[in-house]
């Protein structure tokens, strides 16, 4: 291995690291809020007024930001948020 593969597969390996994903709520009409809001709190350990803000911003805009982190991270909290059905997906951050 030359040392350019070296660096290549070095900052590649940086870039997804460091690089931040987000968890993205979708609104939907059958949940209530306080479900939403409940389940948001044990995805992400948040408090209640956080999110209730999620909550509303999703209901307004059909969807919110629940939550920025590493992709194993995001994918273990929206794997607890779709576990009472909502909606979710995980997306890099761009």
């Amino acid at each position: 291995m030359d040392n350019a593969t070296e660096i290549s597969e070095a900052e590649e390996t940086a870039r997804f690291i460091i690089e931040p994903w987000h968890v993205i709520l979708l609104n939907d009409d059958w949940h209530t809020f306080d479900e939403v809001i409940y389940q948001i709190v044990k995805a992400t350990g948040y408090s209640a007024d956080k999110a209730e803000k999620i909550a509303w911003e999703a209901h307004t805009k059909s969807e919110a930001i629940c939550y920025t982190g590493t992709r194993e991270r995001c994918e273990h909290v929206a794997s607890v948020l779709a576990e009472i059905k909502l909606g979710v997906r995980v997306e890099r951050m761009s």
